[in-house]
């Protein structure tokens, strides 16, 4: 044969045989998980927008409420001490007055009513207002505004679908993607 057919026969052989494998190969395997046996795998999609969800929690910090309160004390009485000194004094007097048995009468006499007059100045003590701190435990609620989520909207293949996420994905999203067939 002639070289020069040889060499095309040798060229349409080798463009063949390259396109028969380049057809076989197709696309690459699934990676290992996708695809799977519910028909799904991942892809991107491009973030068009992301709208931060605000939330409010309340926060219960327990205090102290204090105040200055005017408060109405009365010193303790000494009524023993009193009604025996009156009765000493009144006997002491008592006894200065008359001579005889009026003398023991005025001295009796005295005594009683020494006591009694003691024991009236002696029972009423003092009394007097003097300003306390009184503090009563209360509840301090705070609340504070603070991001719950995102609303986020994204299109994948010229379509647009929204979804709320716990975080902001930035301006690519991972989607999984399920095809199955339509009824």
């Amino acid at each position: 044969m002639n070289k020069k057919m040889l060499l095309l026969s040798l060229l349409a052989g080798f463009a063949v045989s390259t396109g028969a494998m380049a057809q076989q190969a197709g696309y690459p395997p699934p990676p290992p998980g996708a695809g799977g046996p519910d028909n799904a795998h991942y892809a991107w999609a491009d973030v068009l927008r992301v709208d931060p969800v605000y939330g409010v929690t309340r926060t219960a910090t327990p205090t102290q409420q204090c105040y200055d309160q005017q408060v109405v004390q009365q010193t303790p009485s000494n009524k023993g001490i009193g009604t025996v000194l009156g009765a000493v004094v009144g006997g002491v007097l008592g006894s200065t007055i008359g001579h005889g048995r009026g003398n023991t009468a005025a001295t009796v006499g005295g005594a009683v009513v020494g006591g009694a007059v003691g024991n009236t100045v002696a029972s009423g003590g003092q009394t007097y207002a003097s300003d306390q701190t009184v503090c009563q435990p209360t509840t301090q609620v705070s609340e504070q505004r603070q991001i719950i989520g995102y609303d986020v909207e994204y299109r994948y293949h010229g379509d647009v679908y929204m979804s709320r996420l716990s975080y902001d994905p930035g301006e690519r999203l991972r989607v999984r993607v399920n095809v199955a067939p339509a009824d």
